[in-house]
């Protein structure tokens, strides 16, 4: 009997090493119901000119209530409540206003802040498939299901149980790649 035990604890440690980046990003998205984390945001044109860098602060309440905070090299806010998103930009003292379906749709925001359990938003919105392991990160490649998002592809890495880099690849042949740190996944918020 300890011998059937000690197997089936085997079995499941096992199960649980070898659960596959699409895995880890259905436990991800279940288990989080707000997030904050800095962020290195690089964004490379098709041509390969000189890349964009800025950096800032996101932070998501599920469902679709996020704050993307652009700090460096120039301020911009993004701020959406579920239904309406407000894009301020301080230096041109102006502000955007959008529904928040038309302008979120299959977009990384939407996979993030989307509904809770996040699982049938995503099916919705995305279809997956695992990536392989990368740079040290287990990748899960996700593919809009409609043009209308924007993108052609999504990458997303994951470090053991924690999203730790984002790759989009957009409709125009532009790469933005996305660093994570200091990733606080359910604080008070």
């Amino acid at each position: 009997m300890r011998r059937l035990w000690c197997l089936l604890a085997l079995l499941l440690v096992s199960r649980m090493a070898c659960a596959g980046a699409i895995d880890r990003l259905h436990q991800f998205l279940e288990t989080t119901k707000t997030l904050r984390a800095g962020f290195t945001q690089i964004v490379i044109a098709k041509n390969g000119k000189r890349p964009q860098q800025s950096s800032g602060v996101m932070i998501f309440v599920r469902p679709g209530k996020f704050r993307w905070q652009i700090e460096k090299p120039y301020s911009q806010l993004l701020v959406g409540d579920g239904e309406k998103i407000w894009i301020y930009d301080p230096e041109l003292r102006q502000v955007t206003v959008k529904k928040a379906g038309q302008a979120l749709g299959g977009t990384p925001a939407s996979l993030l802040a989307g509904e809770s359990g996040g699982k049938s938003a995503l099916e919705k919105n995305f279809v997956l498939r695992e990536a392989g392991e990368r740079e040290g990160l287990e990748w899960v490649e996700a593919l809009p299901k409609t043009q209308e998002s924007g993108f052609e592809k999504l990458l997303l890495g994951f470090a053991g149980a924690e999203l730790k880099a984002m790759e989009l690849f957009d409709n125009f042949g532009q790469t933005t790649s996305l660093q994570f740190s200091s990733l606080e996944r359910n604080p008070s918020i």
